[in-house]
């Protein structure tokens, strides 16, 4: 199975800011990316009136886009109160022998290893104390007195980047001297 790992904090936090770097440092390593982002906000990434928009309105389950630049697979859910979507579906909807990593952002309560993003000004809680699969700490100022886990500076992708690569080789502790 591909690696996992998750990216962790409240709204606010900088998730999307760190993996906007941390995604092209990453590539730049060699390593093939995978990205699944839990919104709460309804999306449509079709434009209305284009004929896959308006086959995709016209009932279809699923859809399938496809041109020589990419595929866009579309899964429609008419149940007005389904639940929120489940981070094993959306997993297994990827085509893994293209990955060598998948990134995710938000699920933030799944029993993945997680980067917590983290800062302190704007007066969430830490999630962390809560949640033992958190592996890491991400924030723009030191992090709370305590705090065991291997501390990674939000600033600096370079460095998220490094952790992470040591992680998939099974050595993340050798980065930051902590275990």
């Amino acid at each position: 199975m591909t690696p996992i790992i998750g990216f962790a904090g409240y709204s606010g936090s900088g998730k999307t800011t760190l993996l906007e770097k941390l995604i092209p440092l990453l590539k730049q390593k060699g390593i093939r990316l995978g990205l699944i982002k839990h919104s709460h906000h309804t999306i449509e990434p079709d434009k209305p009136g284009k004929d896959s928009y308006r086959l995709r309105h016209a009932g279809c389950a699923q859809t399938l886009l496809a041109t020589k630049e990419r595929h866009m697979l579309y899964f429609e859910y008419p149940e007005p109160e389904r639940d929120e979507p489940q981070l094993a579906e959306c997993v297994a909807q990827l085509d893994h022998s293209q990955l060598d990593l998948v990134l995710v952002e938000g699920f933030r309560d799944e029993s993945i290893a997680k980067i917590e993003i983290h800062r302190p000004e704007y007066g969430k809680p830490l999630l962390y104390p809560q949640d033992p699969y958190i592996i890491a700490f991400a924030s723009d100022a030191p992090a709370p007195q305590g705090c065991h886990l291997p501390q990674l500076d939000l600033n600096q992708p370079e460095q998220v980047a490094d952790f992470i690569l040591q992680w998939m080789s099974g050595s993340a502790s050798e980065i930051t001297g902590k275990s």
